[in-house]
């Protein structure tokens, strides 16, 4: 069975990014590599990546107009990533688009509200109601676009599952039981995000700065 840790590479030191991803790679269901990664490193890096044999999870979160963001999609094809991100508040026509432009096997996934975000930045950004009631909204728009799933909080995954129940939920800003928060202000537990419908766990530094990283994804396995 295919593992639901994902685990963010967040790197633009290629060669840290394969030493990781070759440690975990027996262990996780696949590695995300976003704007840092992608920025030093291009479709070259993504492709050296792929080459050890694990799936990729390219979060770039595009948000554009809807032509635009197409064509980005249309020239990330030949990476195949199993999962690709694009922001739901670009709206239906871009997700449409996005959708359209991908590979079959490509999961295309909107993003949500992100999980360093809390009411008073949706405030202060002239959002109305609370980051449960947007992502709500999002996920509702995604659907109706035809996207595969959305990213979400665990704050939030219960009731976005309920709303699509056949979607494709992506929770970050997982932290095991007495970890450090980070940057993350609306985190859960491995197990408790998974109870609530998290499709797929995005697992970052709790695993990448552990001194041994395969015994870290295997010590958040062992309380799934």
């Amino acid at each position: 069975m295919t593992s639901p840790i994902w685990v963010a590479i967040d790197t633009p030191d290629i060669e840290r990014a394969q030493a990781v991803a070759r440690k975990v790679q027996r262990h996780v269901g696949g590695i995300k590599l976003g704007l840092e990664f992608f920025s030093a490193n291009g479709r070259q890096g993504i492709r050296k990546m792929a080459a050890i044999g694990i799936p990729i999870f390219l979060d770039l979160k595009l948000h554009d107009i809807p032509n635009t963001v197409a064509k980005a999609v249309q020239a990330l094809r030949p990476l195949n990533p199993a999962i690709l991100t694009v922001h739901a508040a670009g709206g239906r026509a871009m997700m449409e688009d996005a959708k359209a432009a991908a590979p079959a096997g490509t999961k295309v996934i909107g993003v949500t509200v992100l999980t360093s975000l809390d009411a008073s930045d949706l405030a202060a950004a002239g959002v109305t109601g609370s980051p449960h009631d947007q992502v709500l909204r999002l996920t509702a728009a995604a659907r109706e676009a035809g996207l595969d799933g959305v990213v979400c909080s665990g704050d939030e995954v219960a009731a976005a599952h309920k709303l699509w129940p056949e979607g494709f939920f992506v929770v970050p800003g997982v932290r095991p039981a007495n970890s450090d928060a980070s940057d993350q202000k609306r985190i859960v537990t491995p197990r408790q995000a998974l109870d609530d419908g998290a499709s797929i766990l995005v697992v970052g530094r709790p695993i990448t700065l552990a001194g041994d990283p395969d015994q870290a994804v295997r010590a958040i396995e062992a309380t799934l």
